[in-house]
């Protein structure tokens, strides 16, 4: 499997999401997407399943530096003091000793950006993040931290799929050698009845979530953690990377709307031009 290279680390480009997976449930799907080849692991504070991922991790035979894993602190726990206390608390339900990637889950309206960047910089001074990165910012957020602070922001994660435009984020981070990594990549499980997927992906022995997630992996500096909890759904995931689209796929593709957001909370930023 291809890897993006981002401040010192290796990202395998196509992840197993693990939102909305709790308990035995979550530690069998990691285990399984552990032994079909799966070395990027993504979770966060707030999933509350940080000890099945561990627990799953720990019972494999993988080296620990086999794996990529991400963890995320939640957007009320902002101050350096809340900072320092989320990580200890995700890496001891983690049982590591360090995460390859610790990010900022959401932005909050309050947040003192410089502050959030030093502690994250002295965790990764420490040995206890080898990265750090952020999601669901906005360009102007970024731009901030990158171009203000000069944070050496690894990826931002972000909403990302055929039917969301995610253009002037893309080329701004490609701009910075900084990859792009896709949440909600099937638009929570929408994208496999969508009916011009579909006809692509009969045309090549396809599903039509593989047609989608394919579009994205293709793209440079693009990665994604779709959510996959049975077996075959790993697996799909897996073989969509075998999945050769053409020019006349990739224009149908294009003409679908690019404005349909599947995740946006109350506390989720303005997103839109205001944003830019």
């Amino acid at each position: 499997m291809h890897s993006l290279q981002t401040q010192n680390i290796s990202l395998p480009q196509l992840g197993l999401g693990t939102f909305r997976m709790q308990g035995d449930e979550c530690r069998a799907a990691v285990e399984s997407g552990l032994a079909l080849g799966y070395r990027h692991l993504d979770t966060a504070a707030m999933y509350g399943n940080e000890e099945a991922v561990g627990a799953a991790v720990a019972a494999s035979a993988l080296k620990r530096d086999a794996l990529h894993i991400t963890t995320k602190v939640w957007h009320d726990q902002l101050a350096p003091a809340a900072i320092r206390a989320s990580l200890q608390t995700s890496l001891d339900k983690l049982q590591l000793d360090y995460v390859d990637l610790f990010m900022v889950h959401w932005p909050a309206p309050d947040m003192d950006l410089r502050a959030i960047f030093d502690t994250l910089a002295q965790l990764q001074a420490a040995g206890r993040v080898r990265a750090i990165g952020v999601c669901n910012f906005t360009l102007s957020m970024l731009r901030t931290a990158i171009d203000e602070i000069g944070a050496p922001v690894a990826c931002n994660q972000v909403e990302y799929h055929v039917l969301l435009d995610q253009t002037p984020m893309r080329r701004y981070l490609a701009s910075k050698s900084i990859p792009l990594v896709a949440h909600c990549p099937l638009a929570q499980g929408t994208l496999a009845e969508n009916p011009a997927l579909v006809a692509i992906g009969r045309k090549h022995g396809f599903g039509a979530a593989q047609v989608a997630l394919k579009w994205l992996l293709d793209q440079d500096g693009v990665a994604a953690i779709p959510k996959a909890q049975r077996a075959a759904s790993q697996q799909a995931n897996l073989d969509a990377l075998t999945l050769l689209l053409d020019d006349e796929d990739r224009r149908i593709i294009a003409a679908l709307p690019k404005n349909k957001r599947f995740v946006n909370p109350p506390f989720a930023p303005a997103w839109g031009p205001a944003a830019l």
